[in-house]
């Protein structure tokens, strides 16, 4: 027999009914440390109505939990807001359990769910800004192109004051708290921090755009629920204005030095570029030795960074495979307004040095300083040619803040 599992009231008629995933340690190259939830909401009105649905390992912890507010075949229709597999993973064993009138997605959303499925039926298209009434509320469908995928969408409740943002202001975190004012704030705040960082940073010109969107609707707005992570009802406007402020990808005076080592001759090239980076003005350094740092703890580092400094040692010409891997995520989140400068050490030839060089050029990191390359231990000399070029990124940073 399944395990029961109860919803939990959000409003007077909307129900969270998805799943935690307490195991999960990586989606897409991406750490999920604190682990996930897969969110589902269960509307009561006249037209009982499911917003999005569960990673099909988890089917029957969902509808457990719709169970506990009525019969899941008194689903009348479910939305699709985001056809990934994570939200949609269940739905054709749904469709055939719950048997509703409809399966409503953007028409991109149509597309990809019969692509996912091969024949999943009863999916219909709904516009841009249609409305649709489920009895005392009302449901408005909002299309937010590739935040993430080309069939996002969001939908507002009216009546109730919810929108259902999909992976919009959504994080990897596991917890049995569903409001994000039930949990530390340091740790809201730093996964979805993380979340933005590594899934949307790519995407910022056009999350201005949907932010620019969705505060010109100036919809009366009383809880935001996104489809990982918790809820947000008190002030949940916040973390729409954070993704505002990070979509804008200013440059601050932070800096991040990412290495690899491998006699440690790199690592304390890095420590004499940190002290130099304060030295010049950078107001925050942080220092990641990929030994021990995930690429995408090194991603969030950057979402709010200044300056780049990257730092190989060269082994079979090339740069260290660490590095390679972090530089070509990076390359793909695509930051812009960044400065930066590469460093190394090598054996008998320094050739890691040129390829971080171009690295950081296809990444538009502007360099502001001259490389340093050395040979084998370094001298005090040579780590005072890394604490210069350090000092060098610090005073850009300090003169362009």
């Amino acid at each position: 027999m399944a395990p029961v599992y109860d919803a939990v009231q959000l409003t007077d008629r909307v129900y969270w009914v998805g799943a935690i995933d307490w195991g999960i340690r990586e989606f897409h190259g991406y750490s999920t440390s604190r682990g996930t939830t897969y969110n589902a909401y269960l509307v009561m009105d006249e037209t009982v109505t499911l917003v999005d649905t569960v990673k099909s390992h988890f089917k029957n912890e969902m509808l457990s939990r719709i169970a506990s507010v009525v019969d899941p075949e008194a689903i009348d229709i479910i939305i699709s807001n985001h056809a990934e597999m994570d939200h949609s993973g269940c739905l054709p064993e749904v469709v055939k359990t719950v048997r509703p009138s409809k399966v409503l997605a953007s028409a991109n959303g149509k597309k990809a769910l019969e692509a996912h499925f091969h024949g999943v039926a009863g999916v219909e298209a709904v516009d841009n800004g249609q409305t649709l009434s489920l009895g005392a509320t009302e449901a408005t469908f909002v299309e937010t192109k590739m935040l993430h995928w080309p069939d996002s969408m969001m939908t507002y409740l009216a009546g109730e004051a919810v929108l259902f943002s999909q992976d919009g202001f959504g994080m990897h975190l596991a917890s049995t708290e569903r409001f994000a004012d039930q949990l530390p704030r340091d740790i809201v705040q730093h996964e979805l921090a993380k979340y933005y960082a590594n899934i949307l940073m790519p995407l910022s010109k056009l999350v201005s755009r949907a932010v620019a969107g969705l505060k010109a609707m100036n919809l009366p707005l009383a809880m935001i629920a996104p489809d990982h992570g918790p809820t947000f009802r008190k002030d949940p406007t916040w973390p729409v204005e954070a993704w505002a402020h990070w979509a804008e990808q200013a440059p601050t005076r932070k800096a991040v030095v990412v290495y690899d080592t491998m006699w440690h001759s790199t690592e304390a090239m890095a420590g004499a570029v940190a002290e130099g980076l304060l030295e010049g003005g950078a107001t925050c350094v942080k220092v990641l030795p990929l030994a021990s740092a995930h690429r995408s703890d090194v991603a969030t580092e950057v979402l709010d960074a200044g300056a780049l400094l990257v730092g190989s040692p060269t082994i079979n010409n090339m740069v260290f495979p660490t590095v390679a891997d972090v530089l070509t995520y990076l390359e793909g989140l695509n930051r812009q307004n960044l400065v930066g400068a590469a460093f190394g050490s090598y054996g008998w030839n320094g050739k890691a040095i040129g390829r971080l060089e171009e690295w950081l050029d296809r990444m538009h990191v502007e360099r502001v300083a001259d490389s340093v390359s050395l040979t084998y231990v370094p001298v005090a000399e040579g780590l005072e040619q890394c604490r210069a070029m350090g000092r060098q990124v610090g005073q850009t940073l300090a003169d362009r803040a």
